[in-house]
């Protein structure tokens, strides 16, 4: 078009700008980014589908499923095939995922180091439980504790965060002597009968007993009522374990980034002060790595090292199996013993399928150093958001570490209001051009950027173009 030719530099817009047309300028600008982006090239060609259409998927799955499911998109995507930080439908049409799995895919799609190891697995032994033994359990035991800082050097495996989280709590209980847990507000920790009381958004919470679980006020930098001011934060912590129990609580637990509640980052600094508090109260420290482990911040390979400290136990899942069904809590010897008092037992946690491909994860994530390439990629991606952010007032804020992103929308920056129906609209666009992300925060409002940790500078570089050309539609 006459007017891409045309408009290519800044004395250009300048000359527009004080000319007859300077009304129309934010129009003209729009035309720069007239022809919608296009996704980065990409050697490989998905298998021909010749399954059932999405149609006949969904009246199946309505039929059959819990009606408690729910669906991205209007329409939603029959995918049936990934590589990589790619994503294919029943048509063909390539997608960059940007959500890998609700942050699950940490190596990518299918990679084939850990289909190996998982397929060299299955032909040998898929099941047997750890009442006998077997090289896989302790081998991916002994590699996840070399991971571990300090005393954490016990690991029970399960098969989601959720029973990870559940399983914490029960070993805090145990071995405090106390009941009370501390959470905080816009915190998902798992949607079980126990860890839905962990968890503080309305939309995941039924109205069942909570079960002695206090939740404190929300270190959020963007949002909170104390800025980044991690001490008054956290006098609200010790106001709750004064007035709000005994004297003595059995622990506190906290992601260090929320991904449900937004990709939200806690004030620097709370986490060490809080951790004394609970601690002096006779209580132990539990980091939610579910989201945020396995080098995906860049900084650090657990989200817990960003605020230098050392829990009492941790808890993962999602990224430490690239799509398994896997989860782990580590812990130190002392708490463990607790759990030796009767019998505890998983029948699926460490099953050799899934010890095999969490090992394969371990060593592909470190020799492929991803990491690193999650601190670079990451640096690139919030950089161009930021630019963005100076060019459309809807961004609010632009958070997180790594390739553990959030966008928060908003229809006036003054009052922080969410754009809920632009989200919505943006959240539709956004596919259409072939990038998948995911929604969160108590309204949906923030639009979470955790992509499978091969997701490179040139994907970054779409995902920010197509935003672009998205809001310039608005």
């Amino acid at each position: 078009m006459w007017v891409q030719k045309t408009i290519k530099n800044r004395k250009t817009l300048d000359y527009f700008a004080n000319s007859k047309w300077a009304f129309n300028l934010s129009s003209l600008r729009r035309f720069t980014t007239v022809q919608p982006p296009e996704l980065p090239p990409f050697d490989y060609q998905p298998v021909a589908y010749n399954g059932p259409s999405a149609d006949e998927v969904f009246e199946k799955r309505k039929k059959y499923l819990g009606p408690s499911l729910f669906h991205y998109y209007q329409k939603p995507l029959n995918i049936v095939e990934g590589k990589m930080q790619y994503l294919f439908d029943e048509n063909g049409k390539r997608y960059l995922d940007a959500f890998a799995g609700i942050v699950t895919v940490s190596c990518g799609h299918c990679h084939p180091e850990i289909l190996s190891a998982i397929e060299a697995q299955n032909k040998l032994l898929q099941h047997a439980t750890t009442i006998y033994l077997h090289h896989a359990i302790a081998d991916f035991a002994e590699g996840l504790a070399a991971k571990m800082p300090g005393n954490l050097k016990v690991v029970y495996f399960v098969n989601s965060g959720t029973e990870a989280n559940e399983l914490a709590m029960l070993m805090a209980r145990l071995y405090s002597g106390n009941l009370g847990m501390v959470a905080l507000r816009n915190a998902y920790h798992g949607g079980s009968a126990a860890t839905i009381g962990l968890t503080a958004l309305n939309t995941w919470k039924y109205p069942i007993p909570q079960g002695e679980i206090h939740h404190v006020v929300n270190p959020n930098p963007y949002r909170g009522v104390f800025g980044s001011d991690a001490s008054l934060y956290a006098q609200d912590v010790q106001d709750h374990i004064d007035h709000g129990t005994s004297g003595q609580v059995a622990g506190f637990i906290s992601e260090t980034i929320q991904g449900v509640g937004g990709a939200v980052e806690l004030a620097p600094g709370y986490l060490k002060l809080v951790y004394e508090m609970i601690r002096k109260a006779g209580g132990v420290c539990i980091a939610d790595e579910v989201q945020t482990g396995f080098g995906r911040t860049g900084s650090h390979y657990w989200g817990f090292q960003t605020q230098d400290v050392i829990p009492d136990i941790v808890t993962m899942a999602k990224g430490i199996g690239n799509g398994l069904p896997l989860g782990a809590v580590v812990t130190t010897p002392e708490i463990a013993q607790v759990m030796a008092q009767k019998i505890q037992f998983n029948t699926f946690g460490g099953n050799p399928v899934c010890s095999a491909g969490g090992l394969a994860v371990l060593k592909v994530l470190d020799k492929e150093n991803r990491q690193q390439h999650c601190a670079d990629v990451g640096s690139h991606l919030i950089g161009r958001l930021r630019n963005l952010q100076q060019k459309f007032d809807i961004i609010g804020d632009v958070r997180g570490r790594g390739l553990m992103v959030g966008i928060e929308l908003v229809t006036d920056r003054k009052e922080k209001t969410p754009a809920k129906a632009e989200t919505a609209v943006l959240f539709e666009n956004l596919r259409v051009l072939g990038v998948l992300v995911g929604k969160g925060g108590l309204h949906g409002n923030v639009f979470r950027i955790k992509p499978p940790m091969c997701f490179n500078k040139d994907d970054a570089d779409f995902l920010v173009d197509a935003l672009d050309y998205s809001m310039s539609k608005l």
